[in-house]
């Protein structure tokens, strides 16, 4: 840890962050296969403490920075979560494909780029045992482009943008914004490609009013109108454009995207800009996910809603299985499922609402079964299994200690939040969060309670709806953290690893856990 103590984030954004020799002998073995950024881009945090995963002291902060970095966007995580757990052996496979499946084998796939689904298989496996599933999700509140987002008013060139879940979006103004997303291209064979892009360097900014022309703002709060106000800036409109006839300049207004936006994208993908069929991105931050805090205590990010979460639990998953014979005794099938869509209700093709993880277990148990007849055995499986579903946590505020629960009060740096509600809105019932818990004290590894105060609504997220697809017994848990669906937000950096140990603990004691308590 005295590694972290000593990252700095330099002042310029572009400048290079203090990057540190990771040890040639990490079991983790996606982090000896780091991506090369240039010198020119905003580089991350990489700890020399985060290399070593044999160690009970190491810290994976150093690579969940480098993660949130690489992440600007729900593909861009699923893209980067792929190319670990290939870089850790797991095959991938394809959901069009028969799968032919083994136990002690270690397998992944995806679904639009924007979900995943990775499970190892223990060695002990019988057809009828469970799987330890922790899912998370991609998605984060954001703004992004609509279909036509070719805008002009007063010589300014705009982009007109949709919000996308429930964000605070007063804190996406006067930030340094640019685009990320996916591009389909078309080939010089006439096929068509799917292709990531990110563009690094501020393109856009959503500027404020001065207060010289809002003078009660301070007063009576800062209330935006989402559609005519949230637009962000791309350029000023070129000179000769400005200077054309209206009916001449109308036919140019009709394009569906800016020719200069389209022009960048093209740059950033090496193309021509008449081979981009079309485009799906989201408005980002530039600025990137760095330690904060006088003793470096805190993570300050975007989106650490919810991919802290996912990347704790890809973590745990990889370094739960990445030694010979760490499946050997497993008798459980143990699993990560990574969902979008969470911030607009899940219900989607690529959402926790589709069936996508439950199909993907029907298929594993039946590749598993061979010959044996058994057609109860998926239904036997999922009565024992356990779902931890996992998602941020809302930690106590100091300056509003009143929105809290008076004796439910979560802090950070102090272990994973479990998450309560008698209206079910979290799926954790005091079975679950015994069984959850007594996996941390076993690893003396500390964790809170939360419940929504009475007169305040509740939020929630994809436990619920997992737990009630096929009858699974799930636990809501989360990493406490401020300013949720912000656009800059913070958690605990000793938090981090609290999650990854008590994930990774959960897979490899779960069993001997789960068959101490009989309920029914």
């Amino acid at each position: 840890m005295a590694a972290i103590s000593r990252v700095q984030l330099l002042h310029h954004p572009s400048s290079v962050f203090s990057r540190f020799p990771h040890s040639p002998s990490s079991s983790f073995a996606f982090s000896l296969c780091r991506r090369k950024f240039s010198s020119s881009a905003p580089l991350l945090c990489s700890l020399s403490s985060s290399s070593s995963s044999s160690s009970t002291n190491a810290s994976i902060v150093g690579d969940l920075l480098d993660y949130l970095n690489e992440s600007w966007t729900q593909f861009h995580a699923t893209a980067e979560a792929k190319r670990q757990l290939i870089a850790a052996g797991f095959h991938l496979l394809n959901e069009n494909d028969e799968w032919d499946l083994k136990p002690g084998g270690r397998y992944f796939f995806t679904r639009n780029m924007s979900c995943l689904v990775a499970f190892a298989i223990g060695e002990k496996y019988i057809v009828g045992n469970g799987f330890h599933v922790i899912a998370a999700h991609t998605d984060s509140p954001c703004l992004k482009l609509k279909p036509k987002s070719a805008s002009s008013k007063s010589n300014y060139l705009m982009l007109n943008v949709q919000t996308y879940g429930g964000g605070l979006w007063h804190t996406w103004f006067d930030r340094d914004l640019s685009v990320a997303g996916r591009v389909i291209v078309r080939a010089n064979d006439g096929s068509f490609l799917h292709k990531l892009v990110k563009v690094k360097r501020p393109l856009l900014r959503v500027p404020t009013l001065a207060i010289h022309l809002n003078r009660t703002v301070n007063t009576d709060g800062f209330k935006p109108n989402l559609e005519t106000h949230l637009v962000p800036l791309l350029a000023t409109k070129p000179e000769e454009e400005a200077a054309e006839p209206k009916e001449k300049s109308s036919l140019s207004s009709k394009a569906v995207h800016h020719p200069l936006l389209m022009q960048i994208l093209s740059d950033e993908l090496c193309c021509d800009v008449d081979d981009i069929v079309n485009i799906e991105l989201n408005i980002c931050d530039t600025q990137p996910s760095c330690l904060g805090g006088a003793n470096n205590e805190f993570i300050f990010s975007g989106r650490l809603d919810n991919l802290a979460s996912s990347y704790c639990a890809l973590r745990a998953l990889v370094d739960s299985c990445g030694s010979p014979g760490d499946l050997s005794s497993e008798h459980a099938i143990r699993m990560v499922a990574l969902f979008d869509n969470e911030e607009v209700g899940s219900d989607s093709f690529q959402g926790a609402g589709a069936p996508t993880m439950f199909q993907a277990m029907r298929r594993i148990v039946g590749s598993l079964a061979n010959s044996y007849g058994g057609g109860s055995a998926f239904d036997r499986a999922i009565r024992q299994s356990f779902l931890v579903s996992a998602d941020m946590a809302h930690g106590v505020h100091p300056n509003f200690m009143d929105k809290h629960e008076e004796h439910h009060r979560p802090e950070m740096r102090k272990g994973l939040v479990i998450k309560h509600n008698a209206n079910q809105r979290y799926a954790t019932s005091g079975v679950t969060a015994f069984l959850f818990k007594e996996v941390g004290k076993i690893h003396n590894l500390p964790t809170q309670d939360f419940v929504v105060r009475n007169d305040m609504g509740c939020g929630s997220t994809i436990g619920p709806i997992l737990a009630s697809g096929v009858g699974i017994r799930t636990v809501d848990c989360g990493i406490a953290q401020l300013s949720m669906h912000s656009v800059r937000e913070v958690c605990g950096k000793d938090d981090i690893d609290i999650a990854y140990k008590h994930f990774k603990a959960f897979y490899q004691i779960f069993s001997s856990i789960d068959r101490k308590l009989i309920v029914d």
